[in-house]
């Protein structure tokens, strides 16, 4: 049978540390120290996620806390002055939060952080209630399948579909998650789609694809 694709539900930590929307400085601050983490979700009274409030948010006070209101550089520093000066997780947080579902794929979600520049990802359900949390280590589990798992599913996926009526004298070799492809096709066409696809399946970390076929 196909192996079947992780999702974010699968890798994601279902205890989740987070803060009300009326946390104060100090509270917030002690929450990130005792569950060593540099993050935390900000939920209003529905267990909603409105917002994350980071260290570096934390670190606005900090860093301005000796600076006058406005000076040389212009008035684009009143925001962080006024994060500087503030008591509240509401108005600490960074909004709207940048979430995923627990429903999303395990590439969704790296794609998610990627182009949000985050570690870590609060994880809702259909109604925006938080329900885990997904951090980039815990994406990086699907690479702990064994070669084995991922040769089988190669074999059953992808070359037994493709290749079942031109039966091709193919070998496949997966270590350490780096797959080598060697033998023969009876189209060359159909090379470049095996790649893909092999690049596709779950704890492959690179391919080699050595086919011989008729050039046409």
């Amino acid at each position: 049978m196909p192996y079947a694709q992780s999702n974010v539900s699968d890798v994601m930590t279902q205890t989740v540390v987070a803060v009300s929307r009326a946390a104060v400085y100090k509270e917030i601050a002690r929450t990130l120290a005792e569950w060593k983490v540099s993050a935390v979700p900000v939920l209003n009274g529905e267990d909603m996620v409105i917002g994350v409030v980071s260290e570096a948010d934390l670190l606005s006070k900090e860093e301005h806390k000796d600076r006058a209101p406005v000076g040389a550089d212009g008035l684009h520093r009143l925001t962080d002055l006024a994060k500087a000066g503030a008591r509240t997780a509401e108005d600490l947080m960074s909004a709207p939060a940048v979430t995923v579902h627990g429903n999303a794929s395990v590439a969704e979600a790296a794609r998610t952080m990627a182009r949000a520049g985050v570690k870590r990802l609060p994880v809702v359900d259909a109604h925006g209630r938080l329900v885990g949390i997904v951090s980039r280590c815990d994406l990086l589990k699907v690479y702990l399948r064994g070669d084995d798992d991922i040769a089988a599913e190669i074999h059953d996926s992808v070359i037994a579909p493709l290749f079942s009526h031109s039966r091709p004298t193919v070998q496949v070799r997966v270590e350490e998650g780096l797959v080598t492809l060697r033998g023969h096709m009876t189209d060359a066409a159909l090379i470049p789609l095996v790649a893909r696809l092999l690049r596709a399946v779950e704890g492959v970390v690179g391919v080699d694809v050595r086919l011989d076929a008729p050039v046409t």
